[in-house]
């Protein structure tokens, strides 16, 4: 795991070693273990690298070969380097180190942009061709590893993080508007959009070309739903469980320490129990808890650990949070508001205590059906497609505005199934109402949301899935926005900011186009979640992990802003005075006071608050 970054000397100006170094400065945390910088006439390149495989200097980076000609700055790991390496040195190709990197140049030296379809892993990377002057960079099929760039007709820049990327003094930092609507919604801003203008994310599964003052960005994979396999539920679990072992046992090559975090849920569980299988010494895991039971995970997790007799450890949040949120925000460098980040930072920071590479159970929700929200869009779509539209519409329209419970939510089920399928879904993955916008928005947002359509990003992807249900339509569409816009970018930027690397087997690309070939009606069938996964772990994970309820990394936020998040967050949004350009201070008083009397629960909506005000601050005062 590491960071990379570089630009253009017309970016760089007249001190482009100066820039280089601050760029690489700005993310240290990423590659504590060594960094350098390369430049020419044409590029500079630096990186900061996390050693994990080959420790050796020989790993250094930037990286060339070929007399100089490709030179690489690459972030990931390649879990199928030795084989590719094998077929490279059969065609002649001699190497100098153990890395993957190195395999990495030869490999596009070779096969050029063909070489993306034969790498499994995590990554993004950027090779200079000094010969053509063209700069190629990629990014893994699912989004494990973040990739921002800038262009603007002949300036082009490239970085793993914003604040980097931000080191050159000459990108200008203006806010896109939009992107703050969209993370009102989302609580995080979809690619390939960030908070900034004409500062974009590389969107996962493509890859770049800038040559000739031009940039070209191609796509060169996606998940397919359209071919389903056919076989008996014992089949099918049969291959799944191969497949998910393969696929763990690939992750487990480091020359570093090696853990795993633990929930107790059965994504996890199953990563360990699979560990254990591969491994001849105890895994190491590491889990996060609460002291409030009804969402505290530990005690599960330790139960599971004692069974599978792992080197166990564990942390409880007691009163930290108003004391590192001001770093968590700083290590996402744009507005984001998913609140499991603080249990992600504690886990990652824990392991980091004994581990420099964990393994993870992220992913199974996204391609097995794992979500509750799952369960109640299919149930709307059914109401949908057996009730004609206008009907649905008058329902809701006759219920609009009602505060009673069964009433409104009678007309949120109307109102959802008056609509399509993708805008219905939009519905479901936002956090906020049209309402509630209304009531915190400035007059100058207030205008500019009655124009912007912030479900384009969802009903886009909807529409463009390729699958033969609904289910298979909205597991992809959350494969490709919500799975690499939230989960991703909260445990790479919480477990780079402890300079861990995490690996995900269940989000290696070959198990999820097998996940995706499974027919629907093996991920939710009759009402259960994650049928077919907890079915092919049988054998590996006793019934009551199977069974287990879903509770997922839950934050007490009611709790904390009315306890130890309250003075910090009172000072933090109601004395920064550069929120008047976005929100109605008076009604976000309204809605503090509210929540304060516990007449409602507004934890999230205060959340998301919080956590613009703390990156505005920083973005208004640098």
């Amino acid at each position: 795991m590491c960071g990379i970054a570089g630009a253009t000397r017309t970016l760089l100006g007249e001190t482009p070693e100066e820039v280089l170094f601050q760029m690489n400065v700005a993310m240290i945390h990423r590659g504590p273990d060594m960094g350098d910088i390369n430049y020419d006439d044409e590029i500079g390149l630096c990186h900061r690298r996390l050693s994990i495989i080959d420790l050796s200097q020989d790993g250094k980076q930037p990286m060339s070969i070929l007399d100089g000609r490709f030179t690489i700055v690459f972030n990931g790991e390649i879990y199928n380097y030795l084989e590719l390496r094998k077929g490279l040195q059969d065609l002649g190709y001699e190497f100098h180190s153990d890395t993957d990197t190195e395999v990495l140049l030869y490999l596009y030296a070779e096969y050029g942009s063909t070489s993306l379809l034969m790498i499994r892993g995590m990554f993004a990377y950027v090779i200079w061709d000094k010969k053509e002057k063209r700069l190629f960079g990629a990014r893994d099929r699912i989004g494990k590893k973040p990739f921002f760039y800038y262009q603007r007709k002949n300036d082009f820049a490239f970085a793993s993080e914003l604040k980097s990327l931000l080191a050159i003094k000459s990108i200008p930092r203006k806010i896109d508007n939009t992107a703050f609507l969209d993370y009102l919604h989302y609580l995080f801003i979809p690619d390939p959009k960030t908070i900034y203008q004409n500062i974009y994310k590389l969107e996962p599964g493509h890859f770049f070309i800038f040559q000739n003052n031009h940039l070209a960005i191609q796509q060169y994979w996606d998940v397919d739903f359209s071919n389903q396999i056919q076989g008996s539920v014992g089949e099918i679990s049969e291959a799944l469980l191969a497949e998910m072992r393969e696929a763990t046992s690939c992750r487990l090559i480091s020359d570093v320490p090696l853990g795993a975090f633990l929930s107790g849920g059965i994504d996890s569980s199953g990563i360990v129990a699979l560990m254990a299988e591969a491994l001849t010494e105890p895994v190491t895991t590491c889990s996060i808890g609460f002291f409030d039971k009804t969402i505290d995970e530990a005690t599960d997790a330790r139960q599971f650990a004692e069974v599978m007799q792992t080197n166990h450890h564990e942390h409880y949040v007691r009163d930290e949070p108003a004391q590192i949120i001001k770093k968590l925000v700083y290590h996402f460098g744009e507005p984001f508001a998913d609140s499991s980040m603080v249990p992600t930072y504690y886990v990652s920071k824990l392991a980091k205590k004994n581990v420099t590479v964990a393994l993870t159970g992220d992913g199974g929700d996204e391609s097995f059906a794992g979500y509750q929200k799952y369960s109640a869009d299919m149930f709307e779509n059914r109401v949908r497609s057996m009730l004609p539209n206008s009907l649905l519409a008058l329902g809701a329209r006759v219920t609009n505005g009602s505060d009673v419970g069964l009433l409104k939510r009678a007309n949120s089920l109307l109102r959802s199934t008056s609509l399509s399928p993708g805008k219905a879904f939009f519905l479901t993955n936002s956090f906020i109402t049209n309402r509630q916008l209304d009531l915190i928005l400035s007059e100058k947002m207030l205008n500019l949301s009655a124009e912007y359509d912030p479900s384009k990003h969802i009903v886009r992807l909807y529409d463009k899935a390729n699958g033969p249900d609904h289910l298979s339509k909205i597991l992809y569409t959350d494969l490709k926005m919500y799975l690499p816009g939230d989960i991703l970018v909260k445990v790479d930027r919480m477990s780079m900011a402890n300079s861990l690397e995490v690996r995900s087997p269940l989000l290696d690309h070959k198990l999820i186009e097998f996940a995706a070939s499974i027919p629907s009606d093996l991920k939710l069938k009759d009402g259960e979640k994650k049928f077919i996964l907890k079915n092919s772990l049988k054998k590996v994970l006793p019934k009551a992990i199977r069974s287990r309820k879903k509770r997922g990394f839950v934050v007490p936020l009611d709790h904390w802003f009315r306890h130890e998040l309250k003075e910090m967050a009172e000072k933090e949004i109601f004395h920064n005075n550069f929120l008047n350009e976005f929100l109605n201070l008076k009604s976000v008083e309204n809605i503090w006071g509210e929540h304060q009397s516990a007449k409602v629960e507004n934890g999230t909506l205060l959340w998301t608050i919080l956590m613009f005000s703390l990156w505005l601050k920083n973005e208004r005062d640098r």
